[in-house]
């Protein structure tokens, strides 16, 4: 075989890896983060002073994978006092295995229930509600 061939055969070859990354790239799922990320990035100079309000507690929000739940235990300033919380529990990877539930606790402690089937990397977004002012907790979690 002389030469000629063998750089024609690299340049097939070459040619051939750009089109199987290219097909591979264009079949991959791109999710937008959100729908409405606009008005989202309106809104977040008060997602900031929710965040500030949040860390201004004694302690962080404490959020555990026990068995097929999510358990979320509030600052001790939030015992005894009413809580609603938006939960959203976001898979990086794919939109479809968000959760998002509304939680109404006064003692301070809430459970999620989860499906069986979570694995992986996910953010777990806490906004909730109490004495009056907005609070925000955000922490990654690993589902196994």
């Amino acid at each position: 075989m002389n030469w000629g061939y063998k750089i024609l055969i690299v340049y097939l070859v070459f040619i051939t890896g750009i089109l199987f990354l290219v097909f591979k790239a264009s079949s991959q799922n791109q999710d937008l983060v959100a729908t409405d990320y606009y008005e989202q990035e309106l809104k977040f100079q008060d997602r900031i002073d929710e965040t500030a309000r949040g860390n201004a507690l004694s302690s962080k929000v404490a959020v555990q994978v026990l068995d097929q739940s999510l358990m979320i235990k509030f600052p001790p300033e939030m015992t005894g006092a009413d809580i609603t919380a938006d939960v959203l529990v976001y898979c990086i990877a794919d939109k479809t295995k968000d959760l998002k539930k509304t939680i109404e606790t006064s003692t301070g402690v809430a459970s999620l229930p989860i499906a069986a089937n979570l694995h992986g990397l996910y953010d777990v977004k806490i906004a909730w509600r109490a004495k009056g002012l907005g609070y925000f907790f955000q922490q990654k979690i690993a589902f196994k």
